[in-house]
């Protein structure tokens, strides 16, 4: 079944005060939603879903990816990236989780930012203007909490009930006055090595080197 898009719809904010001071740099959040017809919708119970995803999967990947580099400028500049989607009231979360925990989706995404971390992701299920939250984490970092962020906006007429949302999100940069530290302190501080032997930029006392 061919990829049936209704619209397109993007989101940016720039936060320039936080905790009200002055961001040193200002945090800027893309995304680009796609709102699609659920290809299983009216169907009953679908056992097989793989012949929709091998073939909707992909193209919305793409798509996604393209209007995301279009906002931020490139690859290179997405520094937290995370996905979501949300099915319709007619669907099942199943629907909504099918089309993005797929590499044939997010395969795109991880290749045009050169992501070593897993995307974050929601899989929920609402009607029209449904919070739609994308959580995002550092593209190399996965224990970078400076970058554990979340995006929300809604679009006031999607998901229909027969629709899936589906949606990628980045940022440039992290919280403007991040101070909680990384994770990586905490094992050591709890005495666990796990994980550690992967930890960018740590060094022998333990101090986040890399991140600043």
């Amino acid at each position: 079944m061919p990829l049936q898009l209704r619209k397109l719809v993007t989101y940016a904010e720039t936060t320039f005060i936080e905790g009200g001071r002055a961001a040193p740099t200002p945090l800027r959040l893309y995304a680009a939603a796609a709102v699609l017809t659920n290809p299983w919708a009216g169907r009953g119970f679908v056992e097989d879903l793989k012949p929709e995803i091998h073939d909707i999967a992909p193209q919305l990947g793409a798509l996604l990816t393209e209007e995301i580099l279009r906002m931020a400028g490139s690859g290179e500049t997405v520094e937290g990236y995370g996905k979501a989607a949300i099915v319709g009231t007619s669907g099942e979360v199943e629907h909504a989780s099918a089309l993005i925990h797929t590499l044939r989706f997010g395969n795109h995404y991880r290749k045009a930012v050169g992501a070593k971390s897993y995307l974050a992701f929601t899989n929920t299920r609402g009607g029209p203007n449904a919070a739609i939250a994308i959580p995002l984490m550092d593209k190399l970092d996965e224990g970078r909490r400076s970058h554990y962020l979340t995006i929300q906006f809604a679009i006031n007429d999607a998901p229909a009930p027969d629709e899936i949302v589906v949606a990628l999100g980045a940022s440039i940069g992290g919280r403007p006055h991040h101070r909680i530290g990384d994770r990586y302190q905490d094992l050591k501080d709890l005495g666990s090595t796990q994980g550690l032997d992967t930890a960018p930029g740590l060094d022998a006392a333990g101090a986040d080197s890399s991140h600043g």
